[in-house]
């Protein structure tokens, strides 16, 4: 994992640093205190549904596919504010009925800015010291949530430290912490407020992914083309790059989009 994630998660030096620091504690303790929690947020493209199911690859046979990886999507499982009450007891209920049958089990909860704000709590059982439950123990479970919040942010203080000379590689957890937790864990309009799992320390790395600049995305285009058989040009992977918007207006220096629609666009050049 951590090869590949060095090999080929491009632009990201703090994500492999706190992903790997993460796995390797949880894998490495045989009787944790508490399930694994990791939060991953940033703007689109950025590597975070990339990263989440490489990790699952890993650590399941089948990856994605196994019995023993759950995904949620609030737009697909969670659609209508008015069923709230409804959805809270079917996702307990998946959740103790799916941790019961197998105590390793991973969940993973996409685009978490658009949850219904007090649907999270209903997991919050499942993710503190205490949770043993007919003699079955949670502790060796893992929940990712997944989320653009905060990205916006993220990209604000990535740009603020590029004009302060400071490196990619330099950046810390530290120098975006603030930005993040006021923009997920302190906005009304996110799944996360008012949460029981921020109040309690629930979540145990916050994972930022930076916005990708060009030369990252060419490295995209690059794996893509190699990915799909096709010739690797280098005419051609300086105009995919070059058709894909960046900001800000000035520097034209971040991906709009990260690597999300280099697949696409190669498909207009071959």
């Amino acid at each position: 994992l951590e090869c590949d994630l060095a090999t080929n998660l491009v632009g990201q030096p703090l994500v492999r640093q706190q992903v790997m620091k993460g796995v390797r504690e949880f894998l490495e303790n045989q009787n944790p205190v508490k399930p694994l929690v990791m939060s991953f947020h940033g703007s689109t493209g950025t590597g975070k549904t990339y990263v989440s199911s490489m990790l699952i690859r890993y650590l399941f046979q089948g990856g994605l596919q196994s019995p023993y990886v759950h995904h949620f999507s609030p737009i697909v499982h969670f659609p209508h504010a008015e069923h709230i009450e409804q959805y809270k007891e079917s996702l307990k209920r998946w959740i103790q009925g799916n941790l019961t049958n197998c105590g390793r089990s991973a969940f993973l909860f996409d685009e978490m800015d658009k949850m219904h704000p007090g649907l999270i709590d209903v997991i919050m059982p499942f993710l503190g010291p205490s949770w043993v439950v007919y003699g079955t123990n949670y502790r060796k479970a893992i929940f990712i949530f997944i989320s653009n919040a905060g990205g916006e942010q993220i990209n604000d203080v990535t740009l603020a430290l590029w004009r302060a000379r400071k490196d990619r590689e330099e950046i810390t957890l530290q120098d975006l912490e603030p930005a993040i937790s006021k923009a997920v864990f302190e906005n009304p309009q996110s799944g996360f407020w008012k949460s029981g799992i921020i109040n309690e320390h629930l979540i145990d790395f916050v994972v930022p992914f930076l916005p990708l600049k060009h030369h990252h995305v060419k490295q995209c285009i690059v794996s893509e083309l190699i990915q799909q058989g096709l010739e690797v040009r280098p005419g051609v992977v300086q105009e995919v790059a070059d058709s894909i918007p960046y900001f800000p207006e000035e520097e034209k220096l971040f991906s709009s989009t990260g690597c999300k629609t280099v697949a696409s666009r190669i498909s207009f050049f071959f």
